[in-house]
């Protein structure tokens, strides 16, 4: 067998101690090792694998699974020039990747970008259950939901315009939509403060798996 130009670590942190332990015979002098566990850090994997290894470790998100993923991404100071545009092009066919030095901001990006697709995913959902509140049919509700939700990303996305500013272009004054961007926006119950705490959260817990 030839010796790997990449081996991806893509298993739960938790039973990364006894993974590593079997694959480490695999990781050759010229094998970058990429890793998508949340919370191992560089240090631990440093430590698990053989003497001078290049490492990258990276913090993918589940949109990477039909393309449209974002991965952060933070290399050892083993890993080398060539062997970072190995893993840029691993990572890069499911998305853009953001490459960091300062691997501390892995924990805030893990919150973001790694879990942030669950809240998208919540918004979608609760928005299908307040339109049923509303009156709404079931199937008509989660229909709207979902293609508002995938819509308004797109437009994020496509358009280039800032979030703030393409908020208020939807919303008149005294219309239904700052009707609800009256409650959503509340300072001290709205969704700012809410998601703030959110991120805060996840933040920690991942510097606890680190831990």
């Amino acid at each position: 067998m030839p010796d790997p130009a990449v081996l991806v670590l893509a298993v739960k942190p938790q039973v990364a101690p006894a993974v590593l332990a079997t694959v480490r015979s695999l990781v050759k002098p010229g094998t970058v090792v990429v890793s998508i566990m949340a919370g191992r850090t560089l240090g631990f994997l440093q430590e698990a694998l053989p003497r001078g290894s290049a490492v990258v470790r990276t913090i993918p998100n589940t949109p990477a699974a039909i393309g449209h993923g974002i991965t952060v991404a933070v290399p050892n100071a083993a890993a080398t020039a060539a062997q970072r545009e190995i893993a840029a092009a691993l990572l890069g066919a499911v998305g853009p990747v953001e490459w960091i030095e300062d691997e501390e901001l892995m924990d805030a990006a893990t919150a973001v970008s790694g879990s942030g697709p669950a809240y998208v995913f919540l918004l979608a959902e609760t928005l299908a259950k307040a339109g049923i509140a509303a009156g709404l049919p079931a199937p008509l509700a989660d229909r709207l939901a979902r293609a508002t939700v995938a819509g308004a990303g797109a437009l994020i996305a496509q358009s280039g315009i800032e979030p703030s500013t393409l908020r208020e272009n939807v919303t008149s004054p005294a219309g239904t939509t700052a009707a609800a961007l009256g409650v959503l926006m509340d300072p001290t119950t709205g969704f700012a403060p809410l998601l703030e705490k959110a991120v805060v959260a996840a933040t920690r817990r991942s510097k606890e798996l680190a831990n």
